[in-house]
C-alpha cells in the first residue's frame, strides 16, 4: 500500500519527536471469538499484532442459553500476560462487545447469576407484554430505539423479582469485564443505549421504564463517554508481577460504535456505513437523533456514538445465517467455498425476509429456510449453491430497502456506503450490495472494529485531537478498496419489488 507522509499536517511520528511508543491493547470480544491487538503508533501508522485469540460462545445451563464471561476475563488477563512476556512494561488497554447483554452484582461486588445470552428464547414474546403497559410510540419516542425482541428492557422484564431485588449494581458485559480489572463501576454510554432504557436526548435512564420493569436508577453505576479512563489494574491481580502496568480506557464499547467510529468513508460524499458480521448495521453518523414516525416504522435506532454522536441505524441479521448453514450442513466447506457454490447458482432467486424471528436460533438453518419458501409458496433450495445464492441474494435486497429508507428519512440520498468487518471479505456480497443498492461502495477496513476501539483510547490519551485525525490515521494504516457503482438494471428493480410481494417486508 502507498503511504503518505503527514508529518506537516499531523504531528504524529514520535519516533522522530524522540518520544517513548506508547503500547495499547484492543480488546475485541464477539459472539463466536474473541481477539487482544497490541498496536502502537510509528512512522505516521497504526502498527498492530494480534496477541491473543480465543473462542466464544453461548452455552445450555439450567434451559437457558448463557455466556462464560469468567472464561472472557481469563482470555483478558492472558492477553496482558503475553504483553509482559513481549518486553512490555505498561499498556492502555480497552474492550468492546455486543450489546444488551448484563450482569447483577450484589453489594460486595459479586456476581449473581449467570449473563443470560440475547439468542436465549425468554423474551420472544415479552415486548408484546410491556406495550399492555405502554404504548409503543410511547417507549421509542423516550429511547429512539429499535424494537428488539432481546433488547435489555425485555430481558430485564422476565427476571425474577427477587433477583432483582437482591441487585445493587447492573453491569452490561464490556463494563463488567472493565470492573473485574480496576473495581471501578461504570456504564458506558455507547453499549448502555442499546438496552433501551436511555433517555434518547439525555445521558439519563427512563424513570418510567424503569419501574414498569421493576429495576431502580440507583442499580446503574455513572455513565462514561468513549476516551475516558477508567483505571489501573487491581494490585490483587498483579501480585505476582506477571502483568505490565495497565492503564483501563472506556471505549466505544458497543463493538457496532468502535466500528462506525473506525469507518473511513469520503466525506466529501454523503455516506453510509454497513457494518457486516453477525449481525449487518446499516445507517448513518448523525449529530442528533431522529425520532420519528417513519424511523420507527422503519426500524432505525439512535444509538449514541463517540463525542456525542448518534449511530442512526438498524440491526439486520447477518452473517450468521452462513455461519448456522455451515454447521448445518453435513460436509464441511470454507466459507470461500460456500461463495464460489452461491455464484455457481446465481440465477437462483427465492425471496426470504431473514429479519424475521424464525431465524434468530432456529434448531436448523436450512431446515428453517426450506419452510420459508414453502410457506410462501416458493421454489424450495436444495444444494448448498441455492441455499447460500438465497441468503447472499436477499441480504443485499434488504440492505438496499434499508439505503431506500435511511433516504426518506434523512432527505440526504447516499451515494457511497462503506463496509466494513469480517463480512467485508466477501466481495461477492459486495457486489450485490453495489447492484442493489446503486452505491458506489468503499471495503474496508475489515478490522474497523479495533481500530475504532484504539482511536477512542488513543484520542483520550492524547495521541489524536478528533476523530476526523484518526480516521485519517485510520486510512493511512489500513486496505481499502472502491467497487463502482454499476449500471442499475432493471431486474435488480424488479427483484426488489418481488422480494417486497413475497415477504410483505416490514420491521417489528
Amino acid at each position: 500500500m502507498f503511504y503518505v507522509d503527514l508529518c506537516g499536517l499531523f504531528d504524529y511520528n514520535h519516533n522522530q519527536r524522540g518520544d517513548e511508543l506508547k503500547h495499547y491493547i484492543a480488546v475485541d470480544i464477539g459472539a463466536s471469538s474473541g481477539r487482544a491487538i497490541l498496536a502502537t503508533i510509528d512512522k505516521n501508522q497504526i502498527k498492530t499484532q494480534e496477541i491473543n485469540r480465543f473462542a466464544n460462545g453461548f452455552t445450555t445451563l439450567n434451559q437457558q442459553e448463557v455466556w462464560d464471561v469468567d472464561y472472557l476475563f481469563e482470555e483478558i488477563v492472558a492477553s496482558l500476560k503475553k504483553v509482559t512476556s513481549l518486553g512490555i512494561d505498561e499498556c492502555y488497554l480497552s474492550i468492546d462487545t455486543w450489546g444488551v447483554d448484563y450482569l447483577f452484582l450484589d453489594q460486595k461486588g459479586k456476581r449473581l447469576q449467570n449473563s443470560v445470552s440475547y439468542r436465549d428464547s425468554r423474551t420472544d414474546t415479552t415486548m408484546y407484554q410491556i406495550f399492555k403497559e405502554i404504548p409503543k410510540y410511547h417507549i421509542y419516542n423516550k429511547t429512539g430505539i429499535q424494537f428488539l425482541t432481546f433488547n435489555t428492557i425485555y430481558q430485564l422484564f422476565e427476571e425474577a423479582k427477587d433477583l432483582k431485588a437482591k441487585a445493587d449494581t447492573i453491569l452490561l458485559i464490556p463494563d463488567y469485564l472493565n470492573y473485574l480489572l480496576t473495581n471501578v463501576k461504570r456504564n458506558e454510554i455507547t453499549n448502555l443505549s442499546t438496552t433501551q432504557l436511555l433517555s434518547v436526548n439525555s445521558n439519563g435512564l427512563d424513570q418510567d421504564l424503569l419501574r414498569l420493569i421493576g429495576v431502580n436508577r440507583s442499580q446503574f453505576p455513572d455513565t462514561i463517554e468513549p476516551g475516558n479512563y477508567i483505571g489501573e489494574l487491581q494490585e490483587n491481580l498483579n501480585e505476582n508481577d506477571e502483568l505490565p502496568i495497565t492503564h483501563v480506557y472506556a471505549t466505544a464499547s458497543h463493538d457496532t460504535a468502535s466500528a462506525v467510529l473506525g469507518s473511513v468513508a469520503d466525506e466529501v460524499k454523503t455516506w453510509a456505513f454497513l457494518s457486516s458480521g453477525t449481525w449487518s448495521l446499516i445507517g448513518k453518523e448523525l449529530k442528533n437523533p431522529i425520532i420519528t414516525k417513519k424511523a420507527l416504522e422503519s426500524g432505525y435506532s439512535n444509538e449514541r456514538g463517540m463525542n456525542h454522536t448518534y449511530r442512526f441505524l438498524k440491526n439486520i441479521i447477518g452473517m450468521w445465517i452462513i455461519q448456522r448453514i455451515r454447521k448445518d450442513w453435513p460436509v464441511n466447506y470454507t466459507f470461500p467455498e460456500m461463495v464460489k457454490e452461491a455464484k455457481k447458482n446465481k440465477d437462483f432467486k427465492v425471496y426470504i425476509d431473514f429479519n424475521d424471528q424464525r431465524f434468530i436460533n432456529p434448531d436448523s438453518m436450512v431446515d428453517e429456510i426450506k419452510k420459508y419458501c414453502s410457506r410462501t409458496k416458493q421454489k424450495i433450495p436444495q444444494t448448498l449453491g441455492e441455499i447460500v445464492q438465497s441468503v447472499y441474494m436477499n441480504l443485499a435486497i434488504i440492505y438496499a430497502i434499508s439505503i431506500e429508507e435511511l433516504n426518506q428519512i434523512t432527505g440526504e440520498p447516499i451515494e457511497l456506503i462503506n463496509i466494513v468487518g469480517g463480512g467485508s471479505n466477501n466481495t461477492y456480497l459486495n457486489e450485490l450490495t453495489a447492484l442493489y443498492t446503486n452505491c458506489e461502495v468503499i471495503v474496508g477496513p475489515t478490522e474497523a472494529t479495533i481500530y475504532g476501539n484504539l482511536a477512542a483510547t488513543m484520542i483520550g490519551t492524547g495521541e489524536f485531537d478528533n476523530i476526523q485525525q484518526a480516521r485519517e490515521m485510520i486510512k493511512l494504516s489500513t486496505d481499502t478498496r472502491k467497487i463502482t457503482k454499476p449500471e442499475y438494471t432493471s431486474i435488480a428493480n424488479q427483484d426488489i419489488k418481488l422480494f417486497k410481494e413475497v415477504t410483505h417486508y416490514e420491521y417489528i
